[in-house]
C-alpha cells in the first residue's frame, strides 16, 4: 500500500474529490531523460521517458488522486534508481556497499540552497528518499546484473595491491567487511593464482629498509596476515640470497 502523500495544498482540498488533468509535458532542462509533468497548470513531478510511456501520461489525461500518488512514487523511484545507478557505475561495489549507500540516501540532511531572488544562500533540510523504495531499487539493480558479489570478489582479489602485496588472510578479512559470504570468498581465493609466498616477497622487498631491526619487520608482517613461520623462512631465504 502506498504511503499517504500530500498532493495539493489545503486551498486545493475542494479538488480532492474530482479528477485532475495533465496540462503540459516538457523535457527537463537540466536532467537528461527526465520529463516534467504539469497537472492543472502546475508542475507536479518528473518522470523517466520510459515511465511516461509505462504510465500512459499524456496531455489531457484525467488523473485521480490515487493515480497522482502512484505517479509521485514512480517519480521518486526513478530518481532514486538513477542515483543508485550512478553509484554502481563509478566502480565495482558489493551488495552490502550498495545497500548501505541506499540507506544513507534515505536520511534527511542539511543543504545550502541559493535564493534565486536575493542571491543569498540558505540552509535547509533536504528530505531523503522513502526507505520503502530501497528493496525495489535493489531488485531493479539485481535484474540488470549490477549486484554480483562473486564478480566483485574476483576483481578485489585480482587487483588489490598486486604490486605492493597482500596476504590471503587480509584479502579474506577485507571481503568479509564488504559483506561477501564465506562460501564465495573460499571459492574465489581457491581459484586465484595469488599466493602468500609471492605476496610476502613483495612486501619484504618494499618494507625491509623501513625498519631498524628485523623483529619490528616480523611484527608488521604478522599484522598483515602472514604466517609467522613463513615469514621466518622468507627472511632467512632473503638473507642467504644477499
Amino acid at each position: 500500500m502506498l504511503e499517504t502523500i500530500t498532493i495539493f495544498d489545503a486551498d486545493d482540498s475542494a479538488k480532492t474529490n474530482q479528477d485532475h488533468r495533465v496540462t503540459d509535458i516538457k523535457e527537463a532542462a537540466y536532467k537528461q531523460n527526465r520529463i516534467n509533468i504539469y497537472v492543472d497548470d502546475k508542475f507536479f513531478c518528473s518522470l523517466d521517458i520510459s515511465q511516461v510511456v509505462d504510465y500512459s501520461v499524456k496531455v489531457g489525461r484525467k488523473l485521480s488522486v490515487a493515480e497522482l500518488e502512484e505517479l509521485k512514487r514512480a517519480s521518486d523511484f526513478g530518481k532514486f534508481y538513477t542515483c543508485a545507478l550512478e553509484y554502481v557505475l563509478m566502480r565495482p561495489h558489493s551488495t552490502k556497499e550498495i545497500r548501505d549507500y541506499l540507506k544513507r540516501k534515505t536520511l534527511s540532511k542539511k543543504v545550502r540552497v541559493k535564493n534565486c531572488k536575493t542571491g543569498e544562500y540558505q540552509t535547509k533540510m533536504q528530505k531523503g528518499y522513502d526507505s520503502s523504495l530501497v528493496p525495489l531499487v535493489l531488485e531493479r539493480l539485481d535484474k540488470h546484473g549490477h549486484l554480483n558479489d562473486r564478480h566483485f570478489a574476483e576483481l578485489w582479489v585480482e587487483n588489490r595491491n598486486t604490486k605492493k602485496g597482500t596476504s590471503r588472510k587480509k584479502l579474506r578479512n577485507e571481503l568479509l567487511k564488504k559483506g561477501i559470504s564465506e562460501a564465495i570468498i573460499d571459492e574465489v581465493l581457491q581459484n586465484s593464482s595469488r599466493n602468500d609466498g609471492e605476496e610476502l616477497c613483495k612486501i619484504i622487498a618494499r618494507k625491509a629498509n623501513h625498519y631498524d631491526n628485523q623483529q619490528k619487520l616480523i611484527q608488521y608482517l604478522v599484522r598483515q596476515g602472514f604466517n609467522y613461520s613463513d615469514i621466518l623462512d622468507e627472511l632467512a631465504s632473503s638473507s642467504d640470497g644477499a
